[in-house]
This record gives C-alpha cells, structure tokens and sequence, in this order.
C-alpha cells in the first residue's frame, strides 16, 4: 500500500521506500493505515532512553532555569554567521538556519536583530575558532564536544578538566567520531503539527530528506547535511512547526550503563561542558 502510493505520486522515491517497507522493526514509518501503526506501537517495547524528543525537551527544561547560556550560543553562532556569508538572512543560508535555530529556542526576535547588526558592525571583533574535541566517557561511552571560542587555551583546559572529573579522558581527532555520522536532523512535536504522519513523510521526502521516522510523541527527518538548509526551509515554508533543527552527530550505536557510580560520573561530565560557554554542543552514545 505504501509503495503502491509512492509510485504513482513520487516515482524516484519508490526503490528507497520499497526498501524501507522491506523493514521488520514495528515502528516501520511505512505502514500506512494508522490503526495498524497504533497497534503496532502498543505491542513495541517502550522507548530507549535516547529518544531524540525526549532528549529535548529535557534540555529545554534546563534551558529555562539558565536561557543565558543557549542565548550566548546561537549568539557566538550568529555572528560567525554573519562574518562568513554576510548580515542578510536572503543571502546566506547560514544565518537562516542559526536565525530558525533561535526562534526554536524562543530568542527575542530584537535580541536576534541585535546580534546580526552587531556582527556586521564589527566584523573585525568576530574571533572565533571552531575546535572539536573526542574521547571516552565511563564504560567507554563516546563524546564529542564541538566548541566556539576566542581562547582555544581556556577551552582545552576546561574540556580536559571536565573529562577528567567525570573519570573519562580526552583523545586524539578522530578516536570516536567514526562512531557517529554527520547528518542533518529535524524533529517535530506530534501536538503542534497538523500534518498527519502520511503526509508530513511525503512532504520531507520531496523535500530531499533521506529518511523519516515517527516516534511516540514526534517525528523525526533526517537529511544529508549538504541538503539540511533546503529541507528545513521547504518545511518552514509549508508551515510545519519544528522543536529542533540542527547538524548533528548521530551514534551508530548505544552504550547503556548501569552502574550507578558510572552514571554519576558521565553526568557529572555532561553538566561541566554545559556549563562551559565555549561549548557549542556534546554528542554521545550513552543510552540515558
């Protein structure tokens, strides 16, 4: 039924779908009648702990106790933006991503203004270098740590430190970052969006996303970075609301611990780079 409407609508898609049709896992995104997708997600198991949404939604709970932090992140990254591709948002996709990235995070549409004008007004003060740091966690959980800092001394310091606290330790480029692959990545809360999962799929697809997935309280669109801008902007455009849209690194695998002390000290890691304004993001494999 799934390829049976894919070929007659979307005809370069069908061997792409018809492979992800060919799937076993229950949560097939393919299954086309929602009584059948409900059934199938009651029989499922419940939901690792890495379920992106969930993941998110977290963050942003401790993002509203400390907004400073995230505000002087998509800060830094505006104006890397704007001196790389320039102050107008029509002409630099970049800053359209950083810009939507903003408003996702609820940035004061004046905050965001007063960023680009006071990038583009003293581009010479934009000093800021991209350092990207691997290494192991407890129980060799994978972390990188991307950066965006004006004292790449103050940074290394603070990463190694934070590694070191949380009994793990920093590695060479490299060391993880083959556990990982770079992709573009969409997520969207079920509640807001008015599309039904059908044809939200076919919307992101025509778009050029590679795949798409539906979980319990969202979906989720995946897309080669090269193409991440143009997917997110075709969304955008049809009004289809997002919770994040990001470049990411997604694990290729997952590493669950169960110990208490090693979990304690994996957190303890994740919360002193959060803390650290220099750091952009952390990507891990630690199912939490």
């Amino acid at each position: 039924m799934c390829q049976g409407k894919v070929e007659q609508g979307y005809p370069e898609k069908a061997l792409a779908i018809s492979e992800k049709c060919a799937r076993k896992d229950p949560w097939d995104w393919c299954t086309r009648d929602k009584k059948e997708r409900d059934a199938k997600r009651k029989e499922a198991e419940p939901m690792s702990g890495h379920n992106k949404f969930s993941n998110i939604k977290h963050k942003k709970e401790k993002n509203d106790a400390a907004k400073g932090k995230i505000f002087t992140v998509i800060g830094r990254e505006i104006a890397v933006a704007v001196k790389e591709g320039g102050a107008d948002p029509a002409n630099n996709s970049k800053l359209r991503d950083v810009i939507a990235k903003a408003k996702a995070n609820n940035m004061p549409n004046d905050t965001i203004d007063r960023g680009i004008k006071k990038a583009a007004g003293d581009l010479n003060s934009v000093n800021y270098e991209n350092l990207t740091y691997e290494g192991y966690g407890p129980s060799g959980v994978a972390i990188i740590v991307d950066t965006l800092t004006d004292n790449k001394n103050r940074t290394a310091a603070n990463v190694r430190s934070a590694f070191t606290k949380g009994g793990g330790n920093v590695g060479a480029q490299g060391s993880v970052s083959f556990m990982f692959d770079r992709k573009g990545q969409i997520v969207i809360d079920k509640e807001e969006c008015d599309m039904d999962a059908d044809e939200l799929m076919m919307a992101a697809l025509d778009a050029g996303a590679e795949d798409f997935s539906e979980e319990e309280d969202s979906y989720e669109v995946i897309t080669d970075p090269d193409n991440f801008s143009a997917v997110r902007e075709a969304l955008e455009k049809a009004g289809i609301p997002m919770v994040e849209a990001d470049i990411t690194m997604i694990p290729q695998n997952w590493v669950e611990l169960t110990d208490e002390e090693a979990i304690k000290k994996m957190q303890r890691i994740l919360d002193l780079l959060d803390e650290d304004d220099d750091v952009q993001a952390v990507y891990h494999n630690w199912d939490e």
